[in-house]
């Protein structure tokens, strides 16, 4: 439904072209933000735009395809943004890749390709908006999290990680950036069903939600729920939260 939770708000959003980040994306243009979605590549975020356009003709929305292991790149598209839309108000650090290798033929190189992405990336973003957002008085940055962030997980050890690490950028950030009215949160996603749930066999799938206290698997929605309540006003006093969206999954 149309809320307005939002309104008068712009927010870029990586990894905004499909799955939780699509829905991120949809959910914020529904509260009426002017939205940024950043892609890896112009033609994927440029078709991502075109068909969120059709659904919502009269939303804001730019799409962007920065590298995001290049500051200067980073900090050219975000000033983009902010003179296409006036300010920069939310910025959604939602860009990520998982993995499941276990260490014994783990590739260096792979491990390295998640820091930079899920780490690296992170942090320029952060500090290419923080500076816009400082100068202007405030804002929110949120972080996509995982549960296992919380627990680790028995192979791909980079992933856990790297989740580490956001919600250890995320605690930090929150205290240093305070005294600038910048809050930082993250989310803390559990198991979702999303293009990649959607490859598995039903039985598969069925057993995976049977070991879940609520019984289901999450939807993008309720992880875009969880963004909305912390960009918006109603979690004003909120910065340095982790916030699981699991359905009280246990690892």
């Amino acid at each position: 439904g149309g809320m307005h939770m939002l309104k008068g708000k712009v927010a870029i959003v990586t990894g905004g072209t499909r799955g939780i980040g699509l829905a991120i994306v949809e959910k914020f243009l529904e509260n009426h933000a002017a939205v940024a979605l950043a892609g890896s590549r112009q033609e994927t975020a440029d078709k991502a735009v075109a068909q969120l356009r059709e659904r919502y003709p009269d939303a804001q929305i730019m799409g962007i395809a920065p590298d995001l292991s290049d500051t200067a790149a980073v900090e050219a598209a975000f000033q983009q943004v902010k003179e296409a839309f006036g300010h920069l108000d939310i910025l959604v650090n939602n860009a990520g890749i998982s993995q499941r290798d276990s260490l014994y033929n783990y590739d260096p190189a792979d491990f390295e390709k998640i820091i930079n992405l899920n780490v690296n990336a992170v942090f320029r973003c952060t500090q290419s908006a923080a500076k816009i957002m400082k100068e202007q008085g405030g804002g929110v940055i949120l972080n996509t999290s995982s549960m296992v962030s919380l627990y680790g997980q028995p192979a791909g050890c980079g992933y856990p990680a790297s989740k580490f690490a956001v919600n250890g950028l995320t605690k930090s950030l929150a205290r240093e950036l305070g005294k600038d009215n910048i809050r930082v949160n993250a989310v803390a996603p559990g198991v979702i069903r999303t293009d990649m749930v959607a490859a598995l066999p039903e039985e598969m799938v069925q057993r995976i939600a049977s070991t879940i206290p609520l019984g289901r698997m999450g939807e993008p929605e309720d992880i875009a729920n969880a963004f909305l309540f912390l960009a918006s006003d109603m979690a004003s006093y909120i910065t340095g939260a982790i916030l699981s969206v699991d359905g009280a999954t246990i690892s």
